[in-house]
Order: structure tokens, then sequence, then C-alpha cells
């Protein structure tokens, strides 16, 4: 479908604000970083940002919760036949989708380096990831057990979900603490996604 203006618009301003926080994050860290003072460096009023973002820290976890429905639209529409592994793969394929899509500033890899830094230096912030991380997985669990009821109890259904989300959490991780180029990131989520799919195609 094609994008409007409005909407091209919106995801620039998404993306400028995002970029913006995370620098200023960077630079003077997160605690002393006003929601006023990412909006004047990114020369909007604070009212936009808060059309865009409920508060300070959903600039790090917005894009968690639009990945996570679009991964429930596809697992919600589950094709005839298709096994969990595939079902998996395609939810994972259309959330990177929707991740270049919407144009997120983690693609820079100066910012990319600066999330995980500060998810693991902010406490309130590491515990807003494993919250956001649990409801993530469970979601997508509930959705995985309805769209295959024959395959999947709600056990094994969460242990899959895990299986698939850690071993991709994991993978990008370590790349990110090497320092891997953008080429290697991408190649090293891909790598944790076949690894946990290989235990998951016996479903």
């Amino acid at each position: 479908m094609h994008e409007s203006r409005r909407e091209r618009k919106k995801r620039e301003t998404r993306r400028l604000l995002t970029e913006t926080a995370l620098r200023l994050f960077a630079e003077q860290g997160y605690e002393r970083t006003t929601v006023a003072q990412i909006a004047a460096a990114a020369d909007v009023a604070t009212k936009t940002f808060f059309n865009h973002f409920p508060s300070k820290d959903d600039v790090l976890f917005a894009d968690s919760r639009d990945s996570v429905r679009t991964a429930l639209d596809v697992i919600a529409d589950r094709r005839e036949g298709e096994s969990v592994a595939d079902l998996l793969t395609r939810a994972y394929e259309a959330m990177l989708a929707g991740y270049d899509e919407r144009g997120s500033g983690l693609r820079d890899p100066e910012l990319m380096e600066i999330y995980p830094a500060l998810v693991r230096s902010v406490p309130s912030l590491q515990a807003r990831a494993l919250q956001v991380a649990f409801d993530m997985q469970r979601d997508i669990a509930v959705a995985l057990e309805r769209a295959c009821p024959d395959e999947l109890d709600p056990v094994t259904a969460a242990a899959v979900v895990g299986a698939f989300v850690g071993a991709v959490q994991a993978a990008t991780l370590r790349s990110l603490e090497l320092e891997q180029s953008e080429e290697d990131f991408w190649a090293a989520m891909r790598r944790g996604v076949d690894v946990a799919l290989g235990g998951i195609r016996a479903y």
C-alpha cells in the first residue's frame, strides 16, 4: 500500500526523535535528559514528542510493541499446512520488514551501540526491557497456541517462543559486545533464528 505524505512525515519525525533522544542519552546521561530537551534538539514541540511516545523510555521500546503487533497478525493468519517453524519464520521476516519500513534509527551503527549500553547501565531501563520481553513472549506464545492447537499446548508454545526469542537476543547482544559490523550483526540475528528453528522443526 502506498504511504501517504502524512504517514511519511510521521515516520520521519518519529525516527528523528528516536535518534535525537539516543544521542542525548549518550552525551548527558539518561536520567539528566528531559523530554523538553529531546524535543528542542529535534526542533519540534514537546507536544509532538508525546504524540509519538507516551514517555521518555518509550523511545527505546516503542518498536518492540509495533513488532509484536506485526507478529501477532501473521500468526493469526496461519496458512493451511504451515508448520510451527515456518509460521515463526514468516512472523520474524514480517517483523524485520516492518522494522525496515519504520526506518528505525537503530540501523545506524553508532545508535545500535548506544541502545544496549543504556539498557545495561540504567536499572529502570533494565526492568522495563525485561517486562517488555516477558509481555512479548507471552503474547506471541498465546497467539501461537491458538494458531497451532493440534501441535502445541500452552507450556510447549511458551517453550518454543522462549527458545526462539532467547536465541535471537543472545546472538545479537553478543555481536554488539564484540563490536561487529552492521552486516555481521544482521548475520548473527539470522544465525540465532536458524539455531532456534533447528530445535523447533520437530513441531
